[in-house]
C-alpha cells in the first residue's frame, strides 16, 4: 500500500526557490529580502542588478532560479508574477577561535543563513483555474 503522497508545500499558481548553506549573517542577507518583498519581479531584478550589497549577486541568480521554476515547472505567465515572500532563516554556525592577548581565546561564530523567495501569479487566468 504505502505512504500517502505529501501535500504540496505551496499554491497551483506559486513558484519558490531556496538558497541554502549560503555564509552570510540574517541580518545582512535579510536587508535584501526587505528590498524586493511585494515587487513585481522585473523590478525586484532591477533592484538587485544595482545593490551594492554583496550578496546583491547571489539573490539575483535565487531569484532567476524561481523564475525558471515558475516557468518550467508550473507554467505560470513570467510577466504578472511577483514576490510574495522572501524571508531569511538561520542555518549553520561554525564556531573558530581568535587569538587574543594573555594566552585567551575568544570565540568567533560564522553565521550561514538560508533565503527562501516565492513568487505568486497575480493575473486574471491563475485566479479563475484557483477558483474551479
Amino acid at each position: 500500500m504505502g505512504k500517502q503522497k505529501a501535500p504540496p508545500k505551496q499554491a497551483s499558481n506559486e513558484s519558490r526557490a531556496v538558497l541554502r548553506m549560503y555564509r552570510i549573517s540574517g541580518q545582512k542577507l535579510n536587508l535584501l529580502a526587505q528590498q524586493i518583498r511585494g515587487l513585481k519581479v522585473d523590478k525586484a531584478m532591477a533592484e538587485l542588478e544595482f545593490s551594492r550589497k554583496r550578496a546583491a549577486g547571489d539573490v539575483l541568480k535565487l531569484l532567476k532560479s524561481a523564475v525558471a521554476n515558475a516557468d518550467n515547472n508550473h507554467n505560470l505567465d513570467i510577466d504578472s508574477l511577483i514576490v510574495a515572500e522572501a524571508h531569511v532563516g538561520k542555518n549553520l554556525v561554525m564556531k573558530r577561535m581568535h587569538a587574543r592577548a594573555r594566552g585567551r581565546g575568544v570565540r568567533v561564530e560564522k553565521q550561514f543563513s538560508q533565503l527562501t523567495i516565492v513568487l505568486r501569479d497575480t493575473s486574471a487566468v491563475a485566479q479563475t483555474s484557483e477558483a474551479a
